[in-house]
């Protein structure tokens, strides 16, 4: 197929015209939020190659193509899930190693935002692993965490698992920029992943961190033995949300010995970069993150993710528990694509 068949499908024109949805994807209109299932698998099944040009041509519509936003993702309370994510070493379900902690105080996590905001980063992350956040006196801490980590000009994301309308509402107020709640993977496959929590239940999170006026970071992972039905299921979910989710974390699974998907075989890179293209394309104006499972990326496969429409990665030693690449790594590598952070303040998401 031809490029214009790609956008054709990508877009809805026909007979070599281009539809309304051209017309305003060019003008930076809202994009689409009513994407069938048949829709999204056209265009995630296009040849990789014109993919990749049309996610390239929409991601410069809408976005600098050479600056990339730097997050950094610190985990202020680790492991013992009482969830059974098969992918995830916090899980009390699992022998991977990883030893339960308590809450981080709010001091060092002011100092580890401090450290981050002066190596570049412009959003600070911050997980706890919890099934779901209940009130007392560690949400408490965590809000005073959003709130001194706000103070430093940073965007501020938090992922703590469900959340309820009011919950949701004191994070806004303290500050948080962002919700984190991925859904994983598609709603048929889901439950060969995880049982402990209902794909409807993570859906009313994203409802509750929306009505508070918090933005959306909602993405999935690649490599858990999912098919390409799988990845277009769960980019149709996310391609309807609407709004859509601003922050799209794509991530592929990092192997971890121990917990269920430990010894799964790996993901073919180019899988990766097809995702993130189709992601590009269902939702052009979201910040697309580059996010677990890089060390695991060539050189050449990881330039190929930020030609697809990428423009975010995490920095840092870790992200929660897993590696992470190098931060000298990372800085050649934007020497070598010509890439540059985006500065505080201007961000999307």
């Amino acid at each position: 197929m031809s490029l214009m068949g790609t956008m054709k499908a990508v877009t809805g024109s026909f007979d070599g015209m281009p539809a309304a949805a051209d017309v305003q994807l060019a003008a930076g209109a809202s994009p689409r939020h009513d994407w069938s299932r048949e829709a999204v698998r056209a265009v995630y099944r296009r040849p990789f190659l014109e993919l990749v040009f049309a996610a390239q041509e929409t991601h410069r519509r809408f976005h600098d193509p050479g600056q990339v936003q730097l997050c950094q993702l610190l985990s202020i309370k680790t492991g013992g899930c009482p969830e059974d994510c098969s992918y995830c070493p916090q899980s009390a379900h699992y022998r991977s190693g990883v030893e339960s902690g308590g809450l981080l105080d709010v001091e060092a996590v002011y100092a580890a935002a401090r450290q981050a905001r002066d190596g570049g980063a412009s959003r600070f992350c911050m997980g706890a692993a919890w099934r779901e956040v209940r009130d007392g006196r560690e949400f408490d801490a965590v809000l005073e965490m959003v709130a001194q980590v706000a103070s430093l000009g940073l965007e501020v994301c938090c992922t703590l698992g469900m959340l309820t309308d009011d919950q949701a509402g004191r994070l806004a107020r303290a500050g948080l920029t962002a919700y984190n709640h991925n859904l994983d993977t598609s709603p048929e496959f889901y439950s060969q992943i995880i049982t402990t929590r209902r794909y409807g239940d993570r859906l009313r999170t994203i409802e509750a961190v929306r009505k508070a006026g918090i933005t959306v970071c909602c993405g999935g992972i690649i490599g858990m033995g999912e098919s390409d039905e799988d990845r277009i299921g769960l980019l149709q979910q996310l391609a309807t949300l609407d709004p859509h989710p601003e922050s799209v974390p794509i991530n592929m699974l990092v192997r971890v010995p121990g917990t269920p998907l430990g010894e799964s075989e790996p993901a073919d890179p180019l899988t990766l970069v097809r995702t993130i293209a189709t992601a590009r394309l269902l939702m052009p104006a979201a910040m697309v993150r580059l996010s677990a499972g890089r060390r695991s990326l060539t050189r050449e496969a990881t330039a190929l993710c930020f030609l697809a429409g990428a423009n975010s990665i995490f920095v840092g030693e870790k992200l929660l528990t897993t590696p992470n690449p190098e931060r000298d790594e990372d800085e050649r590598m934007f020497r070598e694509l010509g890439l540059r952070a985006i500065p505080n303040g201007q961000s999307r998401s």
